[in-house]
This record gives structure tokens, sequence and C-alpha cells, in this order.
């Protein structure tokens, strides 16, 4: 892609971690001030920016590029937690614009 939409809106907040956090996968809150790694079909919160010592930076807002699993289209799409970290769309879930797809490394670009 010729054009770059990182940096847009970022807003990163820290959080604790509730289990295995990895960085560049969506999270979900899982209690107070607490992320966890997002299930299938739940709602995430952001996607962690990175995570140590039990402690998560989530982006909340702008672009993220994310892991997907099955189909994907740009637009603006719900989409929920998939397997292995990636995100999936789905009946219920998170409103996100999907700026650009990636079919060969199955990565999209999104504004959260």
């Amino acid at each position: 892609m010729k054009v770059s939409f990182s940096g847009y809106g970022e807003k990163v907040l820290t959080f604790e971690t509730d289990g295995e956090i990895t960085a560049g996968a969506p999270v979900a809150v899982t209690g107070n001030g607490t992320v966890g790694p997002c299930a299938a079909g739940q709602a995430f919160c952001g996607v962690a920016v990175s995570a140590r010592e039990g402690l998560a930076a989530v982006q909340l807002c702008g672009y993220a590029r994310l892991p997907y699993s099955g189909a994907m289209a740009v637009g603006y799409r719900t989409v929920a937690g998939a397997d292995g970290g990636k995100i999936q769309t789905a009946e219920t879930g998170r409103s996100v614009l999907v700026t650009d797809v990636d079919e060969s490394a199955a990565v999209c670009g999104v504004i959260l």
C-alpha cells in the first residue's frame, strides 16, 4: 500500500493483564482495569501494543493492522475475536472501518 494510516487518532492505555497477552492481538476487558486475550466471538476493546511484567499497553483508537480469519472486505464491518489472536466478521462485536485487506498475508487494516 502506498499510503499510511499509522498514527491516526491513536489512544493507548495501560491495563493489568489477565493471561498471556501477545502484542498485535485483540484483547478484551476481563475485570476492573484488566485485559486478557480475546476469545473467539467476543467483542474486543483494542489491540495490545506491548505486554510485560503484568501490564499491557492497549491501543483503543486509531489505525491498527490485525490478522483475520475467514473472509474480510473493506468498508464498515462488525468484527469479533477469532482463535489464534485474530479477528473475524461476526453478527455481534465491534464496528470498525476496514481500510485495506492483504489476502495473501490474511491481515487487514482497521480504524478502531
